[in-house]
């Protein structure tokens, strides 16, 4: 049978339509799920930290069970929201802790408040070992001594990093003083500086009585003898007892976890008032560019979920001294809103 060129002009319109057709099929169903290449920014530049080393263990995971290539850069706090705010299609996600909303409400420039300008998305773990420390021959034995001689009008300096995770067990101090103590609160006095090794150098230089610093980081120097210009010791823990608990028998280094359970609630105390001690869990979690399609929000929950299920994540975390914590998005974002609100509280307390 011979074809008009009018005929054969009109099935090949229909085989463009079709065509086309089927090409729309194939970009719906690609939509609303991670595809090529994923970008995980971290607000760390450090290859060496926790939040990096965190958010490996989660990023290697889910790149396995999502068949997806997925690599993790540590660019730093300022430039990970730049490139997440770029990018709302799902190929830059983020990874942070709670610096993402402490930043915020300190007033750090380049920190907006994340309910509002990103989503929310799942939470992967919590770093346990957020610490205060003294120099092994100070005389301030325990958090209570601290306390006690700021009351007495003694001034007592920590070196902090300000603006985030570090200055806001300080501020819980500082506040604590201010209730059992009112008025004395400015002998606690903070010590700006940066880095760990920073902080760590202000105590062995002897121009502060205590630092903020970590388990991982610090435990080291707990080990030398008490005549070491370097060698100091726990006093505090932020981290709730029951984070603690769940930490690995041994603990960490030379410290088991029971010992580390001697520097957290009930055995240290730092009043919130009305009977509330606080604490402090640092958690790390996703955030996402506020227009990614909801799809891959769900996609991400689920294979999480999958993922938490098989249980295998979970020890890889605690090996490196990490507690499991997942809460898929909608449940996470309320949980820190809620305990953003917690700690606004505390900081607005002591301005």
């Amino acid at each position: 049978m011979t074809l008009s060129k009018k005929t054969l002009a009109g099935l090949g319109s229909a085989a463009v339509m079709a065509s086309m057709t089927f090409g729309a099929g194939i970009a719906m169903a690609q939509d609303g799920q991670l595809r090529g290449n994923i970008r995980v920014v971290i607000g760390s530049t450090s290859t060496g930290g926790d939040t990096y080393q965190n958010s490996s263990i989660v990023v290697d995971k889910l790149a396995e069970h999502l068949d997806l290539n997925m690599k993790v850069d540590a660019v730093g706090a300022s430039s990970a929201f730049r490139t997440l705010d770029r990018d709302a299609r799902g190929n830059t996600l983020m990874i942070f802790h709670d610096q993402s909303y402490l930043g915020h409400l300190y007033g750090v420039e380049g920190y907006e408040n994340i309910f509002e300008k990103y989503t929310i998305g799942p939470t992967v773990a919590i770093n346990p070992g957020n610490a205060y420390l003294v120099p092994k021959d100070s005389p301030y034995e325990t958090l209570d001594e601290v306390i006690a001689a700021v009351g007495d009008g003694e001034t007592v300096r920590v070196a902090i990093q300000p603006g985030g995770v570090s200055e806001i067990g300080f501020s819980a101090l500082k506040n604590a003083v201010s209730i059992e103590h009112p008025g004395q609160e400015d002998n606690l006095v903070a010590v700006n500086t940066g880095s760990q090794s920073d902080k760590n150098q202000q105590l062995f230089d002897d121009q502060v009585d205590m630092i903020h610093g970590s388990v991982q980081a610090n435990e080291q120097y707990t080990r030398l003898a008490e005549d070491d210009q370097k060698a100091m010791r726990f006093v505090w823990l932020t981290a709730r007892q029951d984070t603690i608990e769940q930490a690995p028998e041994e603990g960490l280094g030379k410290t088991s976890r029971e010992q580390l359970l001697e520097y957290v609630e009930p055995n240290v105390h730092v009043t919130m008032g009305d009977d509330e001690t606080f604490t402090f869990d640092k958690e790390f979690f996703f955030l996402y560019n506020k227009d990614m399609d909801p799809g891959i929000v769900e996609q991400i929950d689920e294979a999480l979920t999958e993922i938490y299920e098989e249980g295998e994540i979970q020890e890889t975390q605690k090996n490196s001294f990490f507690i499991p914590n997942f809460k898929p998005s909608d449940e996470a974002s309320e949980y820190l809103n809620e305990k953003m609100s917690r700690y606004e509280e505390i900081i607005d307390n002591i301005k």
